[in-house]
């Protein structure tokens, strides 16, 4: 199935999210990004779910990456209602209570036992930092254009709310009072996240081995990182094939953000609209 690529701004007060078939290439304050999600088996609908907001004062973006187990259209009714989990407590000031409260509303309306993984950041556009919370999910690969260099985004843990639980940093569904950590990562201009499914890495090559983590790291270190979201995604998306030998068995979303770029400062009119359409109860997205 062929995926039409669009163009998208976010507005003040906007959601924009989905869990089907898309390529978009779209812009918030201080921040461009490229989203892929392609279902399984060129399905609609999938298990993978994306998820983009601007804060009122059009200062703070948020972004998710989710991933339902299972995949294809079986799972597509678990990323509906999560996705909507997302827009219910999105206005949550603090990442971690934020995914803390996604995590016990998906567990209290689960009735399948399914578990999701995700990545939930802030970009604070104003301070100039990413706040990372990763729940279960495979970690984010970051590019420091001071450095000049990938690494992954590791999970601080041991920030956790309560020393004595064992549960941190779980995927959605498994345990209702597990506690989340959170990452402030300095951010600077021409600095680089990709956000992935764990298609990417549980692919095999020749010799059966998983391309893994480790395995995309070095792949994503090949590619000019002066080019734009879209083709650093593409390339990325096809070296991860050239190693498979091929299309993905399970759904496969892919994000690119690039930071230092993007929209404009909002003007005081669109930021009264914003304000209008919440007191009305008609944000958009």
């Amino acid at each position: 199935m062929a995926i039409a690529t669009t163009r998208h701004s976010l507005q003040c007060a906007e959601v924009w999210s989905g869990h089907g078939a898309i390529e978009n290439q779209a812009s918030s304050r201080g921040l461009e990004a490229w989203v892929l999600s392609h279902p399984f088996h060129d399905q609609a609908d999938g298990g993978d779910v994306h998820y983009f907001s601007l804060c009122l004062g059009g200062l703070v973006t948020r972004i998710v990456l989710a991933d339902v187990a299972g995949h294809g259209s079986v799972v597509a009714a678990t990323s509906l209602r999560l996705k909507r989990l997302l827009r219910r407590f999105m206005n949550t000031k603090r990442q971690v209570q934020l995914v803390s409260e996604i995590n016990r509303a998906f567990i209290s309306g689960e009735a399948e036992g399914r578990f999701v993984t995700a990545v939930v950041m802030t970009y604070l556009h104003h301070r100039r930092r990413l706040l990372v919370t990763n729940a279960g999910h495979p970690r984010p690969l970051f590019y420091s254009r001071s450095l000049g260099s990938w690494s992954l985004i590791e999970s601080p843990s041991s920030n956790a709310g309560s020393e004595n639980s064992d549960a941190v940093d779980m995927p959605f569904g498994i345990d209702d009072s597990a506690d989340y950590s959170e990452l402030a990562q300095p951010i600077a201009d021409g600095d680089l996240v990709v956000l992935y499914t764990d298609a990417l890495t549980e692919v095999t090559g020749d010799d059966d081995r998983l391309l893994g983590e480790s395995g995309l790291l070095a792949l994503v270190r090949r590619i000019d990182v002066r080019a734009d979201c879209a083709s650093i995604g593409h390339e990325l998306r096809g070296l991860v094939r050239d190693y498979g030998g091929g299309e993905s068995n399970d759904d496969e979303s892919l994000i690119v953000i690039k930071f230092g770029e993007g929209r404009r400062t909002p003007r005081v009119v669109e930021r009264l609209r914003g304000y209008w359409s919440t007191l009305c109860g008609t944000i958009r997205g």
